[in-house]
């Protein structure tokens, strides 16, 4: 998977720059959600559907597994006031999803039937025996990703709502949802927002999507070039490239690579920051292969994770890199244009791309 530069980091000179006029602006949000909102008062619909907190409290899993957002007092910083929090893809113009009749699910008598023999949804996987289930069936780690997914960057195939095996096949874990406590935090080292879990993590669990706007590679490139700078707005920009191949007979996979925009539409992993020694990786997920150019991007825990502590996933895993020297050893004139990593790790490279 070509990782673009993605996602919600290391945006070192703009997480603290033109907001001092906000001070205690996330307070007033805050305030406001708790005091005023969620109380059938058509006077407050305008701003409940700008509200972050409103927007958070919509989603399916809100009551089990809640995404919160906290801050020191008198907070600067802001999660942007047109930036939206959503739970699933938002499709755009020139984006077709596979019609009804295309779609097909396993014919699989029962949820234990998938793990035990495999079946229909894992047939495009390129590995045969037992390593073909993607996640532990039961014990502890019922539900996490097996090691040698881990270690691999190959794509995870789960059952679907056409499937005949049940809601309680183990081989549902991303359809299920998430099953932790996010909370999106201001970091305090000039990296803008983190995102943490109050829960521990285990070694292979899923910990949320990547979503956003689907969006045209043709659209991709004009938002990209829209902007003030190319390199802003590819990090949110994030390339659904897994399956892509010019000789495909599929149009969709031969050609250039539908993308996700997180920049103003994600959920809470778009905040997740960038480290060179990361805990997370990200996986492309297919749950229904008529639909395999839109595939999923999932998070999974590369390590056991004790709560309170920073999420992180290496923007660059899975790109074919020209040059991957630390810092150290480039030349001025090599050093001239990079991005310079902030994320503080023994193992930092010193730059993002």
């Amino acid at each position: 998977m070509a990782v673009r530069p993605s996602l919600g980091s290391s945006r070192s000179s703009k997480a603290s720059s033109s907001t001092t006029s906000t001070v205690g602006f996330m307070a007033r949000r805050q305030y406001n959600h708790f005091h005023f909102h969620g109380k059938d008062d058509p006077a407050q619909a305008a701003e409940e559907a700008k509200c972050h907190y409103c927007q958070l409290e919509a989603f399916s899993t809100h009551k089990e597994f809640a995404i919160s957002i906290v801050f020191t007092p008198g907070e600067t910083r802001m999660i942007p006031k047109g930036f939206q929090f959503i739970e699933d893809v938002m499709l755009t113009p020139g984006v077709q999803l596979a019609e009804s009749n295309f779609l097909s699910g396993c014919k699989c008598v029962d949820e234990y039937h998938c793990m035990i023999e495999g079946c229909e949804c894992m047939g495009n996987l390129a590995i045969d025996g037992d390593k073909i289930n993607a996640y532990h069936a039961a014990g502890d780690r019922k539900g996490c990703l097996r090691g040698h997914m881990l270690n691999s960057r190959l794509p995870i195939y789960e059952c679907n709502d056409r499937c005949a095996c049940g809601v309680k096949c183990a081989n549902r874990v991303v359809t299920a949802g998430r099953k932790v406590n996010l909370q999106i935090f201001p970091t305090q080292d000039g990296r803008g927002w983190g995102v943490r879990s109050t829960d521990d993590i285990k070694r292979g669990q899923y910990v949320g999507n990547y979503v956003g706007e689907l969006i045209t590679s043709v659209e991709a490139r004009r938002r990209r070039h829209a902007g003030n700078s190319i390199t802003h707005k590819d990090v949110y920009l994030f390339a659904l490239d897994k399956f892509s191949d010019i000789g495909s007979t599929d149009p969709r996979l031969a050609g250039e690579p539908y993308e996700i925009d997180g920049e103003f539409f994600s959920g809470p992993t778009r905040f997740i920051n960038h480290s060179c020694d990361p805990n997370l990786r990200i996986f492309a997920v297919v749950t229904d292969s008529a639909n395999t150019p839109f595939h999923g991007l999932a998070f999974f825990a590369l390590k056991d994770i004790d709560k309170d502590t920073e999420l992180t996933f290496d923007y660059t895993d899975g790109v074919n890199k020209k040059d991957d020297r630390p810092l150290r050893q480039l030349s001025k004139e090599e050093r001239a244009g990079l991005t310079k990593c902030l994320c503080g790790s023994p193992k930092c490279r010193g730059y993002l791309w």
